[in-house]
């Protein structure tokens, strides 16, 4: 009797949510499939069986919806430049939809890209920002090059023929997180010293990244794995040791700045520890939180870039137009590879400056909508009213393939970059977003990409690898992943140095 009573309850309660979230919510006027109504399941689906598709089923959607649909129970998603913008640049009093950003960082929830209180984001980007300023990123440009030099040894030495082909995106992973150990820590993880660019963490990078459709919607699966012994789940999932290698690593030095704060004054450079640890007061993270802050940053600092310098190198590799050009110029400005160019000389480039705005076009760094959630009052996001407390989201691809905006905006043309006036699609440009969380790295981001540019364009003579496998172009390949992720990879060998 009791179970029936249970039973009855349950099927009541369910039958209740449904005909709510169908016929009464404040949403249920927005048009959308039923199912995305209903249930989180709908964007689950999609994430997880159809391998990140559910970017590709929102575009679908509003080509038979319109330009707001509605993508779950209390969720809609705009395809509308003014709506991004209101959203994000705007949007300051929207905060970050807590379910959705305390899942996805499930692994690093202390960490500032997890929090969703604007005051405590706000408190901890005024401890960072100053190390990644551009004085900042001016001053430390040497621990870049001197990266970008040692994977130019390496290619040169080891990637000459084609049966030693490279695979690019591996090596500029390989690079970008050397970069960013050196840059932040000043203490270099050396991924670039293991063969065939195939160190841990780069596949544990991948495997993160991969692994974030499931954390996005069943966190406590990462919850359990915390709660198991380190040593067991190392010897169950090598692809974990990795994490627990890096994390060992972060806890280490973070023990040695906390005991012995003298140590800091001895490090190599200025360190983002000099400036997380340098409060007295509450403001000072945790030791946790110094951790997850250290994993964000690795990711975030290496896996965007690296992404972008793979889309940006296989055009240049493409097209001879373009290779041509940016030679010429680089060639003019740059006639003496043995004295090294700085990354202020390299941004007066005009054509390399259009190719790097058209690369980071068509490789921003997330391509997954992040909702934001709407306060307790009425909104108007791009013209549309939406209740309160609404998740509202624009994915930066509908930004960025606008053709209202760009023309053409599948095709990669650096030229456009070039017009009389451009100021329109600079503001619709936003690879790092926008407004109050913009991403803080923005200044190193383009430091690494005109130098990794540069170095390797004008220092190497590569070769794409073609076999019947090579990817032809970017195109639409990019839905299976939280970031822009060709399908398949390409290789590329050094035919030639340049003197």
């Amino acid at each position: 009797m009791l179970l029936q009573v249970l039973a009855f309850i349950i099927v009541s309660y369910v039958a209740s949510l449904v005909i709510y979230r169908a016929f009464f919510h404040p949403l249920h006027k927005y048009p959308g499939p039923i199912l995305a109504a209903l249930t989180e399941g709908y964007e689950a689906y999609y994430n997880i069986v159809k391998q990140g598709g559910f970017l590709d089923e929102i575009e679908r959607l509003h080509k038979v919806h319109g330009p707001v649909v509605r993508v779950g129970p209390n969720a809609l998603h705009f395809k509308d430049r003014k709506a991004y913008h209101d959203i994000y640049t705007h949007g300051w009093k929207l905060i970050k939809e807590p379910v959705f950003h305390h899942n996805l960082m499930a692994h690093c929830r202390e960490s500032s890209i997890a929090f969703t209180d604007p005051q405590d984001a706000k408190n901890r980007r005024s401890l960072i920002a100053p190390l990644f300023s551009r004085k900042a990123v001016i001053s430390l440009e040497y621990t870049i090059q001197t990266k970008i030099d040692k994977l130019i040894a390496l290619l040169k030495e080891n990637h000459s023929s084609p049966s030693s082909s490279a695979d690019l995106a591996d090596a500029y992973q390989s690079l970008t997180v050397d970069i960013i150990t050196s840059y932040c820590f000043a203490e270099c993880i050396d991924a670039l010293d293991v063969p065939d660019f195939s160190h841990p963490s780069v596949q544990g990078q991948h495997d993160i990244v991969k692994g974030l459709w499931l954390q996005r919607h069943f966190p406590f699966l990462t919850d359990s794995v915390k709660r198991v012994p380190e040593k067991l789940i190392s010897r169950l999932s090598p692809q974990f040791r990795s994490y627990m290698e890096t994390k060992i690593r972060f806890e280490r030095q973070i023990d040695g700045f906390i005991g012995n704060p003298e140590s800091l004054s001895i490090a190599e450079h200025e360190t983002i520890y000099h400036h997380l640890l340098a409060p007295k007061s509450q403001d000072r993270p945790s030791r946790r939180s110094l951790v997850d802050e250290a994993f964000t940053l690795v990711g975030a600092g290496s896996d965007t870039t690296s992404k972008a310098c793979t889309v940006g190198t296989f055009y240049f590799l493409k097209y001879e137009s373009i290779r041509k050009r940016i030679l010429q110029e680089l060639y003019e400005v740059w006639p003496d590879t043995d004295r090294p160019i700085s990354f202020v000389a390299l941004e007066k480039l005009p054509y390399l400056t259009a190719f790097i705005k058209e690369t980071l076009r068509f490789a921003p760094g997330i391509i997954h909508p992040l909702p934001r959630l709407t306060d307790n009052t009425t909104t108007t996001i791009g013209g549309w009213v939406v209740p309160p407390e609404t998740c509202v989201a624009m994915s930066v691809l509908f930004m960025h393939m606008n053709s209202d905006i760009y023309t053409d905006p599948r095709t990669f043309d650096p030229d456009r970059w070039l017009a009389e006036d451009t100021s329109e699609m600079m503001e619709d440009l936003v690879p790092f977003s926008k407004g109050p969380r913009i991403c803080l790295g923005l200044n190193l981001a383009w430091c690494e990409l005109y130098l990794i540019f540069a170095n390797i364009f004008r220092k190497l003579d590569l070769k794409l690898l073609v076999t019947e496998d090579t990817i032809e172009d970017y195109g639409r390949d990019h839905v299976d992943s939280f970031e822009p992720t060709w399908k398949k990879g390409y290789r590329v060998f050094v035919d030639k140095a340049k003197g």
